[in-house]
């Protein structure tokens, strides 16, 4: 691949896939049971909201400003998709279709502003 070329990203069964392998090689299984993911989960986003926590509305719309938070919020978002998408792989869910089903739902609930 040249410089010109980007890598595309990986998709979303790609990346449950590798998940999927890396806590095999480790012999995760065991552990990764809905209730302990979903707790996982939880934990991550709480971490994720920890960055914003004390910020103000200002500040938190420019977190992204600063390299060293900018680092901590790519990571927590990371560790929460990554809990997320071994949730759905541990109760096949397909979470692209979960979120659209969903949308469609939201739509039809939450009619446009007039």
């Amino acid at each position: 691949m040249n410089d010109n070329e980007q890598q595309r990203p990986p998709t979303v069964p790609e990346l449950q896939k590798r998940l999927a392998e890396f806590a095999a090689a480790r012999d995760w299984g065991p552990y990764h049971t809905p209730k302990n993911l979903v707790a996982a989960l939880s934990v991550e986003a709480a971490e994720l909201q920890e960055i914003f926590q004390w910020l103000t509305p200002e500040q938190s719309a420019a977190v992204m400003d600063d390299p060293e938070r900018a680092h901590r919020v790519h990571d927590e978002v990371a560790d929460v998709l990554a809990y997320l998408l071994q949730l759905c792989t541990v109760l096949d869910v397909d979470p692209l279709e979960a979120l659209a089903a969903k949308i469609v739902r939201n739509e039809g609930r939450f009619p446009k502003a007039r």
